[in-house]
């Protein structure tokens, strides 16, 4: 590890005592983390005293892959290694309670229950003390009890229909010998609490925790960690306030923030060297974090040249945006197909449906792209439901279409559905028709009642019926939404240009909170506009704003070389943020002003 800077270093070799490593974006957190692991076992702590957590699998075997490769190197020794405990915080409770589940009236082959499981034990809980759907939605119910579990509440208050669901569903979990994925944190935290002698017999194998990513840690995660570290304080605790984007998972950035009044005698140590951007990159993320007053203060620099401005591009709509950004990335890609290193490109933006347009417009152009951690657009279960509610409107005999909508509503419920779609006018404009499927399914309560992101694929079906909006045929928006479902890219240069596209780069398209933790050489960042980011929904708090604020922070710091921001509308005021001599301001619109002479326009 002699590639270690001075500040990494001093964090790797902190001999005993609670370490709070401010790790900014690219700054070698991974590095660092897996140093100190490998530090403290060299000098003697041995492995199965050691406890690192994090927050994924992905990044569990990835640390200990770096800190097997560095013992090994360092200890000069080629057989098996003793390792610590590198993981989850959910495999770590998995295996506590394996050693503990007699005390909650479980055995030790107990199940663990995913999402699915969870939904349907909840589903029986609700029919077996007679709710109906409407009282108490089976996704309802899911948050609510893990919304409990994440925050250890002991006092549910007032609302007697989610305790007495609560608790009927504890009781059906233990009579399934089964935990769900909340209770792998809950439960060690009750034991600890309930159990001393429990609580103490565990402190007493562990001499060290680290723990990265501690920004996203939420209450239960972080009761979990005090009580394990609290007798020997050798809590090693990695992280970035301004990277803290997962509050609606219950997250809470304060645990990072409240770090040196939690524990005694903190050694604090921050990471400023950037590895991974240019110059103006870190100039503009930094204009922008510097707005937020809750954060730990650090300013990142870098070695690296300042690179290209921010370019920041004013657009007409959703479908000039999209069509700019495709052009840019079109010729991105013409212009460097022939150098050794393909192309690295993606697209962030801040919903899901905001990838409608921008895949149609890579579909058209022939332009290789994924979709990161989630499904394209015409794949969506809500999309796909519309869509067959849609064709049977325009054809009767589809019975494809006539068998999903009954499985997706049953046969009963289903038929009448089916019937007010057949039965829709001649000459019914797609927007409209996508109205009459909503409303005689009552398609919002049914995903509410199904699903736990119902907001989310609302925005979706919004996004739909928005691109229908300029077809005033049921048919030819069909026949669109098939070629675009089928990937056909017949626009600019057609066959020929997907000859030449053969083998190029795959564009990565991915909402922001998915980028987190990933690096690009080119990003662009869609919607950079008011009431998408920061969303309508965070307006009226001031502690959802500046959550906003971290999301475009984490969006920008992604890109290694070049950053795009567009908007059409108003423009973001997190754009006003950016250092002006940081920004290329270009105006599709034609009118040619400054993003300072953009906002004197709209005001006027």
């Amino acid at each position: 590890m002699s590639d270690l800077n001075p500040k990494q270093s001093q964090a790797v070799n902190h001999p005993n005592g609670p370490l709070l490593i401010i790790a900014g974006a690219g700054s070698g957190k991974t590095k660092t983390l897996t140093g100190r692991v490998a530090h403290l076992i060299e000098r003697g702590v041995p492995p199965e005293r050691i406890i690192a957590i994090t927050f994924t699998n992905k990044a569990a075997k990835e640390m200990a892959n770096r800190v097997r490769t560095l013992l090994a190197s360092r200890l000069n020794q080629k057989k098996q290694l003793a390792m610590p405990f590198l993981g989850t915080f959910h495999a770590f409770g998995a295996r506590l309670l394996r050693q503990e589940a007699h005390l909650l009236g479980r055995t030790p082959a107990y199940t663990i229950f995913d999402d699915g499981d969870t939904l349907s034990l909840i589903k029986n809980v609700l029919a077996n003390l007679g709710l109906s759907r409407e009282k108490m939605p089976p996704a309802k119910a899911c948050y609510l009890i893990g919304k409990i579990k994440n925050e250890i509440k002991d006092d549910l208050g007032e609302d007697s229909i989610i305790q007495a669901v609560y608790e009927a569903y504890e009781e059906a979990l233990q009579k399934n010998n089964a935990f769900d994925f909340e209770d792998l944190i809950e439960k060690p935290v009750r034991l600890f609490e309930r159990h001393p002698a429990v609580k103490t017999r565990h402190q007493n194998l562990f001499d060290h925790i680290l723990v990265d990513e501690f920004q996203d840690t939420n209450p239960a995660q972080y009761r979990l960690l005090r009580h394990l570290a609290e007798k020997h304080q050798n809590i090693s605790a990695v992280g970035d306030d301004a990277q803290s984007i997962y509050r609606f998972r219950g997250s809470d950035f304060r645990n990072f923030l409240n770090f040196e009044n939690d524990w005694r005698d903190v050694a604090v140590v921050t990471l400023d060297q950037n590895y991974r951007s240019t110059g103006t990159i870190l100039k503009a993320a930094g204009g922008v974090i510097g707005h937020n007053t809750l954060q730990k203060p650090k300013t990142l620099w870098t070695e690296n040249e300042a690179g290209e401005p921010i370019t920041v591009i004013k657009t007409i709509n959703s479908e000039d945006e999209a069509e700019t950004i495709g052009d840019a990335i079109w010729n991105t890609i013409r212009a460097e197909r022939h150098l050794p290193k393909k192309s690295d490109v993606a697209i962030l933006y801040r919903t899901n449906a905001q990838s409608r347009a921008i895949e149609q417009a890579l579909i058209v152009r022939n332009i290789n792209y994924d979709v990161f951690g989630g499904l394209k657009f015409y794949e969506r279960k809500e999309i796909k439901d519309i869509v067959a509610g849609l064709r049977l409107a325009h054809n009767p005999q589809d019975s494809v279409s006539r068998d999903r909508l009954q499985k997706t509503f049953g046969k009963r419920a289903g038929e009448p559905i089916i019937q007010a779609m057949i039965q829709s006018p001649k000459g019914e404009q797609p927007a409209t028709a996508i109205g009459r499927f909503v409303d005689s399914s009552s398609y919002a309560r049914y995903l509410r009642i199904k699903f736990t992101n119902a907001e989310d694929r609302l925005e979706n079906v919004r996004e739909l019926i928005s691109f229908a909006a300029g077809f005033t045929e049921l048919g030819d928006f069909l026949a669109r939404v098939s070629l675009l479902e089928g990937g056909d890219g017949k626009g600019t240069g057609g066959e020929s240009q997907q000859a030449q596209l053969v083998g190029s780069p795959t564009v990565h398209l991915m909402t922001i909170h998915l980028a987190k933790g990933l690096e690009f050489d080119r990003v662009f960042v869609i919607g950079a506009s008011e009431g998408i980011l920061p969303h309508n929904r965070s307006l009226t708090s001031n502690d959802e704003l500046e959550e906003e604020r971290r999301l475009m922070y984490v969006a920008i710091t992604r890109g290694r070389k070049k950053v795009t921001l567009s908007f059409f509308g108003y423009p973001s005021r997190f754009l006003y943020e950016i250092p002006g001599d940081a920004v290329e301001f270009i105006d599709h619109s034609g009118r040619g002003t400054t993003l300072n002479e953009e906002a004197i326009y709209l005001e006027e």
